[in-house]
């Protein structure tokens, strides 16, 4: 059977060799129809202390490390930087 593999934020790295991802999912109410979003976090191994609270990371299902360690990290996502809109001419800059 195939593993799960994840993609969400890092909110912790305070422990050692265990980073907390917040993964994200948008669902559809049953009910009124509107878009909501659901999260969870998971605590997913991370050998080198290497991955920093903001990142994107992915997690990949494996057998328990410990008692809520049950996934490892795989590698950081690259995220694109837009750079900031210039202001409008005529604006002020605050």
């Amino acid at each position: 059977m195939p593993k799960r593999i994840l993609t969400g934020t890092v909110v912790s790295d305070k422990g050692d060799k265990t980073v907390v991802v917040k993964v994200e999912r948008k669902v559809k109410h049953p009910l009124y129809g509107k878009i909501i979003r659901r999260s969870k976090k998971y605590h997913a191994h991370d050998e080198d202390n290497a991955i920093k609270a903001g990142e994107t990371v992915r997690i990949e299902e494996t057998k328990p490390y410990s008692k809520l360690k049950t996934w490892k990290v795989l590698d950081k996502v690259e995220t694109s930087t837009k750079p900031k809109a210039a202001a409008a001419p005529g604006e002020a800059e605050a």
